[in-house]
């Protein structure tokens, strides 16, 4: 067998716990934009050293979420107009890529993929709860994603979506209506599970694209 210099399971495996931790507190914002990480406090916090919660940040800082600024430390991105509507065109071309695999042979798939998020965001819409709704929205597009069956594409979108889910905050208080922000979503379902093909990449570029009209006039109030 090779020499390789393989790190100990248990500290890999509890730095990809802790930066799985970091993820969600970022994309729930428990962890705000701006807001300073100390490699000390989370180690006590998290009750272990401070080498798999070092890995943890260097993971998320070439993922994109965390910054680091030379003197002063490591912090969480603070989005600005600009980053957030690049979030949306990365999207697009990536959700994009995933709608050609799944019209290529991966309706049915999609189409069930996809209804669990849908019935959620409606139910949640119909109550009024639009953190709920966010939630379902965030889990539609990973659904999309999830059956084009490319695991590359899968990866490439994970942190895309948690940079989404940092500034659905702004969009969906830009719907006046929750249960118009579900009925986009039913109707891009059906659309991919049934529609013409030429429809359903238009509905979705459309969604994309609306998304970013409500940032940009959000952002100028």
């Amino acid at each position: 067998m090779p020499v390789v210099d393989f790190e100990p399971v248990n500290r890999q495996s509890t730095a990809e716990m802790i930066a799985d931790r970091l993820r969600e507190a970022i994309m729930r914002g428990g962890l705000a934009p701006g807001d300073q990480l100390g490699e000390a406090e989370l180690a006590t916090r998290f009750g272990v050293s401070r080498g798999p919660v070092r890995e943890a940040m260097q993971r998320l800082v070439s993922e994109g979420l965390l910054t680091s600024i030379r003197n002063r430390g490591i912090f969480v991105i603070d989005l600005t107009l600009d980053d957030l509507i690049d979030i949306y065109r990365a999207r697009s071309a990536l959700e994009g890529g995933a709608l050609t695999l799944i019209l290529d042979g991966r309706r049915e798939i999609a189409y069930k993929a996809l209804e669990p998020s849908v019935t959620a965001m409606l139910a949640h819409a119909e109550q009024g709860d639009a953190t709920a709704v966010s939630d379902a929205d965030q889990a539609f597009h990973e659904a999309l994603v999830d059956s084009a069956g490319s695991p590359r594409l899968v990866r490439a979108a994970r942190t895309l979506l948690i940079e989404t889910r940092m500034c659905l905050g702004a969009l969906q208080t830009t719907y006046p209506d929750l249960r118009e922000q579900a009925r986009e979503h039913i109707e891009l379902r059906e659309a991919i599970g049934a529609g013409p093909a030429s429809t359903a990449r238009a509905m979705l570029a459309e969604h994309m694209d609306d998304a970013v009209r409500r940032l940009r006039d959000r952002y100028a109030e």
